[in-house]
């Protein structure tokens, strides 16, 4: 299966990206804003639900996604210290505020949360090669 690369410009675009990188890994360590170049960017070990492997425990890939344009970066609910830390990535979404600016939410199991003030909607998703089967597939509580 070819390297995903996704770009997105909207919140439909975000969609697909949130849906991609559902329950990815990611060390505190190997996230970072970078406020001289509006940047915040991420290293993940996302599951590749796009392999569709409903019998097996699926795989990984290192992915990496990043937002340009960005003004602020906020997190709560995690220690940013902490740089073994590891979170897990439940969705991301945008709320338009001024158009085209907005906030974009990362929002991660136990309730941590990176907030970033965005000018406007620019993120791209590029898998960077490697990949290994899981040792579990995701799963989630029904309520």
């Amino acid at each position: 299966m070819a390297d995903l690369k996704l770009l997105a410009l909207d919140q439909e675009d975000l969609d697909v990206i949130s849906a991609y990188t559902q329950d990815a890994i990611i060390k505190v360590a190997d996230m970072g804003y970078v406020p001289g170049d509006k940047r915040f960017a991420f290293l993940m070990n996302r599951f590749a639900w796009e392999k569709g492997d409903k019998s097996k425990k699926g795989e990984r890939r290192r992915s990496a996604l990043h937002f340009d344009n960005v003004l602020s970066a906020k997190s709560a609910g995690f220690d940013v210290n902490a740089k073994d830390g590891v979170l897990e990535l439940l969705t991301i979404r945008f709320e338009e505020t001024d158009a085209p600016s907005g906030t974009i939410t990362l929002n991660f199991a136990g309730g941590g949360s990176v907030a970033l003030e965005v000018e406007c909607l620019e993120a791209r998703l590029a898998d960077l090669g490697a990949a290994w089967r899981a040792k579990a597939k995701p799963a989630h509580e029904i309520e």
